[in-house]
């Protein structure tokens, strides 16, 4: 019963959405998924963040069969839409969930804050169904929006988002991958050497990012794999 109404849920955000597909990219990775020729170990799904990680870090995919499905701008509610195809029908062993950065930046309005846990939670809930285990990532630092300068005290609520993350996480046994305690700066966002923007990571801040995923899906498969980390 409960597989069956994850299932509705996850059907009617992808229908409700449909009509949207130009801002969605529903169709973004479909041909991707399609052509891979052997099943990745962890997807990497999420935003901008996501999508520029495979962009400035291809070994660190290629390397250790990890794949990316990242695209620019998406909120979480858009990135639930598309977890079915992106995630679920590849059917990796680990999903690395990282979303919530344009839900607080108002990229298609105000979202309350459980309402970003709450698609969040869909995606966790989704993966175990399909015997995907889901990783939690947190959110990145970022004290401001230079595409939304109107978005106060950002910092402070990716804190009070990332505190809702890990207290689910806990609760329910799942691996919460702390980046945000790692890169943070005084102000709550990233600093200069970590973003050029203040919100996306550089080269050296994936590599950091890096190191503490790998930890992570290693506790998760339980191996004597060593995973590649690009070089800071």
């Amino acid at each position: 019963m409960r597989k069956l109404f994850l299932s509705l849920v996850l059907i009617f955000f992808s229908g409700f959405l449909h009509s949207q597909n130009d801002r969605i990219q529903l169709d973004r990775y479909a041909e991707e998924n399609k052509s891979l020729s052997r099943k990745p170990e962890v997807i990497l799904i999420g935003n901008s963040i996501t999508e520029n990680w495979v962009r400035f870090h291809p070994d660190f995919f290629k390397n250790n069969n990890f794949i990316g499905r990242g695209i620019s701008g998406q909120t979480s509610e858009e990135i639930l839409a598309r977890f079915e195809q992106d995630v679920v029908s590849i059917k990796p062993k680990i999903v690395a969930i990282l979303a919530g950065t344009n839900d607080i930046a108002e990229n298609t309005g105000y979202v309350k804050t459980k309402e970003i846990v709450a698609n969040i939670v869909a995606m966790c809930e989704l993966a175990k169904e399909n015997a995907i285990t889901p990783l939690i990532c947190s959110v990145l630092p970022c004290s401001e929006f230079r595409w939304n300068p109107d978005v106060r005290d950002a910092g402070k609520r990716i804190v009070k988002l990332n505190k809702m993350l890990k207290k689910y996480a806990d609760e329910n046994g799942i691996i919460y991958v702390d980046y945000h305690s790692v890169t943070v700066d005084d102000n709550l966002g990233l600093p200069e050497k970590y973003s050029y923007d203040g919100c996306h990571p550089t080269s050296e801040c994936y590599s950091i990012m890096e190191r503490r995923l790998v930890v992570a899906v290693g506790n998760v498969t339980m191996n004597d794999k060593a995973y590649y980390v690009t070089p800071q």
